[in-house]
């Protein structure tokens, strides 16, 4: 059986759909520090049926709008002593800048550089983005 221990003072990031885990641990950088990390992947679930976890074992600097719009379910958990002491439920975020990039040609962010990619949310069922300059829609699939 699989047995990764609890932390003493750090982040527990949960509730991150199956599969998204390595996303978020690359995205970190979490495969280049110097301290104790555990990437627990298709954890069994009661709500997601399978999920992924990311412990780390120090605090660290995380945008949580880049963490909301990869996946709106995570939570975030702050562990001092060994216990929770702080726990944020993450969502999509109104606004992404600089995160996913317009595809439009004809958008001024492809013409001059630097202007940069920004996107509000238009549809938080769907997970859709539109480009605030073009209205180019972006869906999370793509």
């Amino acid at each position: 059986m699989l047995s990764i221990n609890s932390i003493k003072n750090g982040i527990v990031i949960d509730h991150i759909k199956a599969g998204l885990g390595i996303k978020i641990f690359n995205y970190l950088g979490l495969d280049n520090v110097d301290f104790r990390v555990a990437l627990i992947m298709n954890v069994d679930s009661e709500k997601l049926k399978k999920k992924d976890i990311i412990k780390i074992e120090n605090s660290l600097n995380i945008d949580y709008t880049v963490l909301g719009f990869i996946d709106p379910n995570i939570t975030i958990d702050i562990v001092e002593n060994e216990n929770i002491t702080r726990k944020s439920k993450l969502k999509l975020p109104e606004k992404v800048t600089e995160i996913i990039k317009c595809k439009n040609p004809r958008c001024v962010t492809s013409v001059e550089s630097h202007v940069p990619h920004s996107f509000y949310l238009a549809d938080e069922a769907k997970g859709e983005y539109r480009c605030e300059y073009c209205d180019n829609a972006y869906t999370p699939n793509e």
